[in-house]
């Protein structure tokens, strides 16, 4: 866009029932531009960071000055105006603050006359000017004009090109949220509903939203940088997908109209990872965007992003192994440390060994009666209802018996634990088990109450996993939503021959819950919310 295009003096609605204080910007906004003056410039003579003037004049003693001249900008997010001498704090988008002083001695009456007119709290602000320390130690810019140096960071300004003392960089139309600190020392800010609405004012006002932003960053390569030393190869799978499979979950439906057909968005990408693995991508991986058209609640999105691994000649226990070592790394990496704090000053420790236990052996013992992959399904049945949980007609008796294990063993799982060899009916892509009939070689990782990851020796027989199959279309026949679709193009690629292998995968912004103690709306930067 050029900047003839962006200086157009189209307003934004102003009518009478606008906020006054809208209003009175787009009126600066207009008379900025009516004088030649840009609300929303292009280049700036920006010579450094907040954080590295902080760094480097970090010595300076009260009162000290500098004759060193730098260019910064930043969010205007206090200000305090006299009359002849203006302040500001600046804010750069990790959150680092400077102070800024604008006096008439240094920028001229009409000048700073200026400054007081046109600059609100929000603004971003372009400020030229001395390293100084204030009288009260605080370390300053003190604005004036100057030349620009050699070397800056955005070519389009020639050096000694002349440069303003301060200059707005873009012209704020409505106001930040007003935050305060109540009488009882709480931290009054954003709604949670607003919080999650307009993260963008979240990430401006509170300094754990925009932490939350760099530790996922920090979580994703910390991930990536594990794979890779292991040898594992990144691919993208298909989010469109003619099948939904790879999970049990309710899929959205699409339609492409190129093609004139119905679609789905992934479930999950099992099914074509498990299609590299048979050709020949021996340890693959994938970090993408995952939908389920099933509930939101504080730990499950209807968007989310997954990670699945799968590698040859692996097993779940060799899954189980690498899960719990890239999750201590990604503590390590992110947090500096295995023992992670929570919000509620408690320590969450993931360091170590982690346990594990047997579904069926955990449920008895809780239960205080014995149950294992051959009790009935009536009888499951039974001991649901008198634990106050309904059971669907369409579960099958292993599903039944994993809600018998959540209402009386997952939420208590406190320290990470695995949870391992689930029944043979409730997992049709799993091996069965080498030596326990009715259950197959399956994990789920349990940190803090909630399943973080699950893991398997993968089915690679495609005779038993047609049958598997069959079995999942006559379970949609009888009413289940969530069982999956016979795809005979994946059981084309299991003939071919798919290796032994194990495979994992586990949702991210769950992973991120466990290390912050936060929802999942807190760990996904722009969460799906429902519309007003």
């Amino acid at each position: 866009m050029t900047q003839a295009k962006q200086n157009t003096k189209t307003t934004p609605d102003t009518t009478d029932d606008a906020p006054e204080q809208i209003r009175i910007r787009a009126q600066k906004r207009q008379r900025l531009i009516d004088s030649g003056a840009e609300a929303y410039p292009v280049v700036l003579a920006i010579t450094t960071s907040i954080p590295e003037v902080r760094e480097k004049y970090a010595h300076l003693e009260i009162g000290e000055e500098t004759t060193d001249e730098v260019g910064i900008a930043g969010r205007v997010m206090l200000q305090r105006n006299g009359g002849k001498l203006c302040f500001a704090t600046l804010m750069d988008g990790a959150g680092n603050r400077i102070q800024i002083m604008l006096s008439a001695a240094e920028v001229g009456i009409d000048s700073l006359n200026d400054y007081k007119a046109d600059v609100d709290l929000g603004d971003h602000l372009f400020v030229h000017g001395r390293v100084i320390s204030s009288k009260r130690g605080e370390l300053s810019i003190l604005a004036c004009p100057g030349t620009a140096p050699a070397g800056l960071a955005t070519p389009g300004i020639a050096e000694g090109e002349d440069v303003p003392a301060w200059k707005i960089a873009a012209k704020t139309l409505r106001p930040l949220p007003k935050t305060y600190t109540a009488e009882d020392g709480t931290e009054v800010s954003l709604s949670e509903d607003m919080r999650v609405r307009r993260r963008y004012l979240d990430m401006i006002v509170r300094p754990s939203a925009r932490d939350m932003v760099r530790l996922r960053a920090k979580v994703v390569k910390s991930l990536r940088e594990y794979f890779d030393n292991a040898g594992f190869v990144e691919i993208e799978t298909p989010m469109l997908q003619n099948l939904h499979g790879g999970a049990a979950a309710r899929p959205f439906e699409t339609h492409m109209n190129a093609y004139d057909t119905e679609l789905f968005l992934r479930i999950a990408p099992e099914l074509f990872l498990k299609r590299a693995v048979v050709g020949g991508i021996d340890k693959v991986f994938e970090i993408n965007r995952n939908f389920r058209n099933e509930g939101a609640d504080s730990s499950h999105s209807p968007e989310f992003t997954m990670l699945e691994a799968y590698e040859a000649y692996g097993s779940y226990d060799t899954m189980a192994r690498r899960t719990r070592e890239f999750i201590q790394k990604v503590a390590r990496d992110a947090l500096g440390t295995e023992i992670v704090t929570l919000p509620d000053g408690s320590s969450y420790d993931l360091s170590g060994s982690w346990k594990e236990i047997s579904l069926y052996d955990a449920t008895s013992d809780a239960l205080g009666r014995h149950i294992d992959a051959q009790t009935p399904r009536d009888e499951l049945v039974a001991i649901a209802q008198e634990l106050g949980e309904e059971i669907p007609d369409h579960y099958v008796a292993g599903k039944v018996a994993e809600v018998i294990f959540e209402k009386t063993v997952g939420d208590s799982l406190d320290a990470p634990t695995f949870v391992r060899d689930f029944p043979e009916d409730s997992s049709p892509l799993t091996r069965g088990h080498r030596t326990k009939p009715g259950v197959v070689e399956k994990w789920d990782l349990y940190v803090r109450g909630f399943e973080l990851a699950t893991a398997y020796s993968e089915l690679v027989d495609p005779v038993i996993q047609r049958q598997r199959f069959e079995a999942q279309a006559l379970a949609a026949a009888e009413g289940d939503p969530e069982a999956m679709i016979l795809d005979e193009d994946f059981l084309m690629a299991m003939e071919y021959g798919m290796p032994p292998a194990g495979g994992m995968g586990m949702g991210l912004d769950r992973l991120l819950m466990a290390l912050t103690g936060q929802g999942i709306r807190e760990t996904i930067t722009f969460p799906l919310v429902k519309k007003l």
